[in-house]
């Protein structure tokens, strides 16, 4: 039998792919078709990806728009390369975005112009990007569309054409198997048509679109759905200000030497900003744009359009503002920048530089080995300028300030000086002297101190410093020495007064001196020197007090115990000490008036505690640092208590001393002692032991202790000893040491005048201020200690503490800028500060650095919606323009907001048909994603223009049934 053989399904299938794999398709045989072919494969691969799928291979964000993305893909066809681009919505879960909004502040230019969503983009690669030839134009608009078709895409594809400069555009959108959407759009860039700059003159150009060219417009009436947006902006503020100056200064050319900066000042927007004492600060926000937007409307002649045009702003539909920021804000190395930030930063140098040199004088005699380098490096300003700042700091007014002003609850954590200190405003000056270099600072110092000098030898009282209270040891040494100083001259000027007085006194009580000797004495006075003058004044004071002290000794030697306490004279008292009696006496124990201790510094009170230190208690040094002190309180106690004994004074002066079975403070406080309280006196108790030690110092100062009152002892501080002594360190201070408290007074004040500053309701300045005092206290803390650990190192901190004061000042003057503009708007200068916050902070740090700063653009805020109640505030910011604006005027279009006239007016024409009847193969929901009315109507002309009086620009779509 005959067998037969089957075939191998295998087999066959392997030749059949053979065969499909070897298949020439002869239909692409052109390179046009070959062309399309490959927009139609690009175009299937982003369909079948979607959205979502396109942003995760890296499809990049469209700058200005936060939620448009492109992907693109290179063509090229025989010769020429061109460029695809697809650019598609999705929002912020990912998904695509239903729809856009006609006036959508994000969208792209094509989405404006034609009201599209998603699109494609096809450009040449080359340099103009725009394809000059119509019929290449045609072709390759023609290729997009058959690929379009091809894949069943709807999306609307665009080419550029003609000249870069007109934003020329033709496009075509397959909207099913019915209707077709072309477009086109060109823009005029100068002499404009009078009839197109008005309302009118579009409208008809609208209706000309889809009417015959015969009608007349004026008869007949045409349904138009209206859209208009109107953006104004502000001139620079800037601007103004140099505009109104000319026209103040016009009539004052003659004084314009003498008053030009102080009009300056007042015609500046921070004039009353507690800065603008020290510089002029530009203002943060160069201006404002307002967003105008006039509601929808239908109008049906050219009568409407004419009182569209004329009417206000104000009965818009929804008013939008964007700040325009100054871009100092986001790049430091912007211009020349003039504030505390950079001179802080000049100061820090200073102290860098100062531990060159042994003395002041130094850095500017020539001495220093390293001034020949100074002097060609840095210039010290002309003794003008010099007078003007000393004249400033010492006869400007002598009221007392209120050293409180400006004081943040974290400020005394700097060991600096007050604000409205003579130190402080010292080291404020020295920032703008020079540009604050070593030797300005060096001259003004030494300047600085011959002023301080011929205030204490003239006794004239030391300018915005106290003369009276405690040296406050938490301040820098400087100021404490000032403070001291002031003291100092005041008790001099008292001692001066009462040797006056008293010389007058005698003169006026000798009736045996003749006029003619009167006249001698007079004469002799006012020709001697006041060297003279102070040395009789010591002589008889010191003689004075000497003999008072030997009346006083020999009184005290006289009257014994055994004298009568009815004889002894009571003085200097304070009144009764409670109900404390005395331990020899029936007699109740008197507080007396002390002197106040001496007044000490910083490095007096260091000094003694060295002392105590090196000679510790073998030699009783403590004792001998405390006897003045002790010597004048047991003075006064024996002058308020005659019959006292040592023990009383142990029982008022240091009770912890005295061991009582029974308190004191348990007997009657009554006003007299009676009868009944006999039994209770004497008191009860005995001396501590440290007081009962055989030869104790305390008793031993008690025996030699006249019995004289405070009034009349001899005063414990000697001014003219320490006023002298005050003088000599200020003379002879190291350049470091000063600059080292001059730095941290220079942030303490610049702080605190910053802090003075009035922001409104901020509360993230409030935050940021507090943060920037805890940041300069951590920096500063270097500073206080007498030896920098390392000095590299901290000026490298003090470097980046003026980056943090400079991030903090630029939020000031923000918060400051927002707050007199929206005085009454307060919610809008809070939403629009908040965004800015927002976006700054991520700046700011210690870590910046100069790569950083130089890397920073432009900063740009929100945009904010105003309400109704708010738009009369925000209108006032469109100040009406002033004659030298005037020429900017050209023929206006309408709709003036406070004679401003707008930069930007875009207008959307539309008109739309019935085509329930006419769709038979399109997609409803295609149809509802092209039109932005009715389900029942399509879009079938719709016009785009915007620009002004000098440029217009129109972008039309049609949609036709082919």
């Amino acid at each position: 039998m005959a067998s037969t053989s089957r075939p191998n399904p295998l087999e066959e299938d392997d030749d059949a792919e053979e065969e499909v794999q070897h298949f020439d398709d002869f239909t692409l045989a052109s390179s046009w078709e070959r062309f399309i072919s490959d927009i139609e494969a690009t175009c299937r691969q982003w369909l079948a990806d979607g959205p979502k799928n396109l942003v995760e291979k890296g499809a990049v964000a469209v700058e200005d728009s936060k939620n448009l993305f492109k992907v693109k893909y290179d063509l090229k066809n025989v010769a020429k390369s061109y460029c695809m681009e697809f650019y598609f919505q999705i929002d912020n879960n990912g998904s695509q975005q239903a729809g856009i909004g006609n006036w959508n502040s994000n969208s792209h230019d094509l989405q404006l112009c034609f009201g599209v969503k998603d699109f494609l983009l096809i450009a040449p690669q080359s340099a103009s990007g725009v394809l000059l030839d119509s019929p290449e134009s045609s072709k390759l608009l023609s290729s997009v569309a058959i690929a379009l078709s091809n894949c069943a895409s709807l999306w609307p594809a665009f080419v550029p054409v003609h000249d870069p400069s007109r934003k020329a555009y033709i496009g075509i959108q397959n909207m099913g198997t019915v209707f077709t959407r072309r477009f086109e759009a060109d823009r005029i860039n100068s002499q404009v048509p009078v009839k197109l700059m008005h309302l009118e003159g579009l409208y008809e150009l609208f209706v000309s679109k889809f009417v015959y060219s015969g009608v007349d417009f004026s008869m007949h009436n045409f349904k138009v759905h209206f859209m208009m947006r109107l953006t104004y902006q502000t001139f620079p503020y800037e601007e103004d200000e140099e505009n109104d100056m000319d026209e103040l200064m016009g009539d004052k050319t003659d004084t314009a030497e003498h008053y030009g900066s102080e009009s300056r000042n007042k015609l500046h927007w921070d004039d009353d900003c507690p800065w603008s004492e020290w510089y002029s600060a530009e203002d943060p926000l160069r201006g404002f744009e307002l967003v105008v937007t006039c509601a929808d409307k239908t109008v049906e002649n050219t009568l409407e359009m004419a009182e569209l045009e004329n009417a206000s702003p104000h009965e818009a539909e929804k008013w939008i503002l964007h700040p325009i920021l100054s871009p100092y804000l986001g790049d430091p190395s912007h211009g020349n920048r003039i504030d505390f930030s950079s001179q802080l930063l000049c100061v820090v140098e200073a102290l860098d530089m100062s531990f060159t040199a042994q003395f002041m004088e130094d850095f500017v005699s020539g001495e220093n080995p390293g001034s020949e380098n100074l002097k060609t490096s840095v210039v010290i300003p002309p003794p003008t300028v010099l007078d003007r700042v000393i004249k400033d700091l010492f006869h400007e007014g002598s009221k007392l300030p209120d050293f409180t002003k400006g004081e943040h609850r974290l400020s005394r954590a700097l060991k600096a000086a007050p604000l409205e200190s003579l130190f402080t405003q010292f080291c404020l000056h020295s920032l703008w002297f020079g540009n604050c270099n070593i030797r300005a600072i060096a001259s003004l110092w030494i300047e600085f101190v011959r002023e301080v000098r011929w205030c204490w030898e003239e006794s004239q009282p030391l300018p915005k410093m106290p003369v009276d209270g405690s040296i406050d040891l938490s301040t820098c040494l400087i100021y404490q020495k000032l403070h001291l100083l002031a003291i100092c001259i005041e008790k001099k000027r008292e001692m001066n007064e009462e040797f006056l007085d008293c010389i007058g006194s005698e003169d006026s009580s000798d009736a045996s001196v003749s006029v003619e000797e009167h006249q001698k004495v007079d004469k002799r006075r006012n020709t001697s020197s006041e060297a003279d003058l102070q040395r009789k004044r010591d002589s008889s004071i010191a003689e004075d007090t000497s003999n008072r002290l030997r009346f006083e000794r020999k009184t005290e030697s006289t009257n014994s115990v055994n004298q009568s306490p009815t004889h002894a004279i009571r003085r200097g008292s304070a009144g009764p000490a409670g109900t404390m009696m005395l331990l020899k006496s029936h007699q109740r124990l008197h507080a007396p008036f002390t002197q106040d201790p001496p007044l000490m510094t910083e490095d007096m009170h260091e000094e003694r505690l060295q002392a105590v230190e090196a000679f510790g208690d073998s030699l009783n040094v403590p004792g001998q640092l405390e006897k003045d002190i002790l010597l004048s309180d047991m003075s006064a106690f024996k002058a308020a208590n005659p019959d006292a004994v040592f023990e009383d004074f142990i029982r008022w002066h240091s009770p912890g001393d005295w061991d009582s079975s029974e308190p004191e403070a348990a007997e009657p406080s009554g006003g007299s002692i009676t009868e009944g309280s006999k039994d209770k006196w004497p008191p009860r108790g005995r001396l501590s032991q440290r007081m009962s030690d055989q030869g104790n110092l305390w008793r031993k100062s008690w025996n030699d202790a006249p019995a004289l009152p405070a009034d009349d002892q001899k005063p414990l501080l000697d001014p003219n000893r320490e006023g002298e002594k005050i003088l000599h360190y200020l003379e002879t201070v190291r350049p470091h040491q000063l600059l080292e408290q001059m730095v941290c007074t220079a942030f303490r004040g610049s702080a605190d005048t910053l802090n003075q500053t009035n922001f409104g309701d901020m509360k993230q300045m409030t935050s940021k201020l507090e943060q920037l005092y805890l940041i300069t206290k951590s920096t500063l803390g270097a500073l206080q200690r007498n030896n920098l650990p390392d000095r590299a190192e901290t000026i490298k901190d003090l470097r980046r503490l003026c980056v943090v004061f400079e991030h903090v000042e630029k939020l000031v003057t923000v918060a400051a800028s927002l707050h007199r503009k929206f005085l009454d708007a307060s919610r809008l200068a809070q939403v629009i500060f908040s965004d800015f916050y927002g976006i700054y902070v991520p700046l700011m740090g210690i870590n910046s650095n100069d790569e950083e700063n130089k890397s920073r653009t432009e900063m740009e805020v929100g945009r904010q919606e105003v309400t109704p109640r708010e738009r009369q505030v925000v209108s006032n910011l469109f100040s009406p323009p002033s004659a030298n604006q005037s020429w900017r005027k050209v023929l206006s279009m309408g709709n003036l907001l406070n004679g401003h006239e707008p930069i930007l007016r875009e207008i959307i024409f539309s008109t739309g048909d019935d085509v329930n009847n006419g769709i038979h193969y399109a997609a409803a929901a295609d149809v509802a994603a092209t039109s932005d009315r009715r389900r029942e109507e399509i879009e079938t002309h719709r016009m785009y223009v915007s620009g002004t009086s000098n440029d217009l620009r129109v972008a039309l779509s049609v949609t036709s049934c082919d």
